[in-house]
């Protein structure tokens, strides 16, 4: 294990309540993808039971035809961790941001400005630092004490977003419509992705016609989620991304086991039924879409070609 991926295994508390019930073997390698395809959004120094160090990830997923990956830091430990390992492997890049949870935690022990300004710093930091995020609204896990921390936040990832071009990610969970009031009082930047959408269809309306890409994960398999589906369905095609979120949102049916980039083909399967589309059509639009959403392509050539190659 190298010496960045020993720093690099930690655990967040956003890991699920009865993770002593659940089925802690990874799941197999599902049959690979026909064309490329990015995962944008995923922890690679987060574990979650089984852990892949960084180049095992990028293996295991760049075989089944998911060659490149957005890795996320969602603190400053994992921010840090993110520009290091975007500017070590051909195949990541990264964003970097305060998760809203951590935003209410950190403005109450009074040290939010700091880490904002750490934020800053490492966005601008390296070329591959492509995205600010994921940043956004949690009113599931923090009450409303926390509220006016998170949209202070939130509204200085925007402006970061804005002023450095980089894409915003946005992480929004029981927040709709203080997400988009928001953005509408802020103005959104020119490049936004709605991370591991999870409203309805009149809602992804609402996010597309302020311009945002809508990246679905795991969720949109469960067999509940027919809402989210239908949100899918209306998405138009070179709006729509796809992500793991890994090591969360395992999609069914590895449903909380450990999830990695290279499940994002089992969660793909999926949306094509969903959207009645031709499996290899809808890969070769995600690719090209991602790399629109994410200010244009990135990798090794070697790795490119290796998932064209499927």
């Amino acid at each position: 294990m190298s010496e960045q991926d020993q720093g690099a295994v930690r655990s967040r508390a956003a890991t699920s309540e009865d993770g002593a019930r659940r089925n802690r073997e990874r799941p197999p390698a599902p049959e690979p993808l026909p064309h490329p395809v990015v995962d944008n959004h995923c922890h690679l120094d987060i574990a979650d039971g089984d852990w892949l160090a960084t180049a095992d990830a990028l293996a295991a997923s760049a075989a089944v035809g998911v060659p490149r990956i957005v890795q996320i830091g969602c603190d400053l430990e994992g921010a840090r961790w993110a520009v290091e390992a975007a500017a070590t492997h051909d195949d990541l890049v990264a964003g970097v941001a305060i998760h809203p949870n951590d935003a209410a935690v950190l403005d109450e022990a009074g040290e939010l400005d700091a880490a904002l300004a750490e934020i800053e710093r490492l966005a601008g930091a390296h070329e591959k630092v492509r995205a600010v995020g994921e940043t956004g609204l949690d009113y599931f896990r923090t009450g409303p004490e926390g509220v006016a921390a998170q949209k202070r936040s939130f509204a200085f990832h925007v402006d970061l977003a804005k002023r450095l071009d980089r894409t915003l990610v946005i992480h929004d969970r029981d927040a709709h419509a203080d997400v988009l009031d928001l953005l509408d009082a802020e103005g959104a930047p020119e490049r936004w992705v709605m991370h591991c959408f999870s409203g309805d269809a009149a809602f992804a309306r609402a996010c597309l016609d302020r311009g945002a890409y809508l990246s679905f994960a795991g969720p949109v398999t469960f067999k509940k989620n027919d809402a989210l589906r239908e949100a899918l369905r209306v998405a138009p095609q070179d709006r729509v991304l796809v992500e793991t979120d890994a090591p969360y949102l395992t999609p069914h049916p590895y449903r909380g086991r450990p999830n990695a980039s290279y499940l994002v083909p089992v969660t793909l399967r999926v949306m094509a039924e969903t959207r009645g589309e031709d499996l290899g059509e809808l890969c070769a639009a995600i690719d090209a879409t991602t790399d629109r959403a994410f200010g244009g392509p990135w990798g090794s050539a070697a790795g490119r070609a290796a998932g064209n190659g499927r």
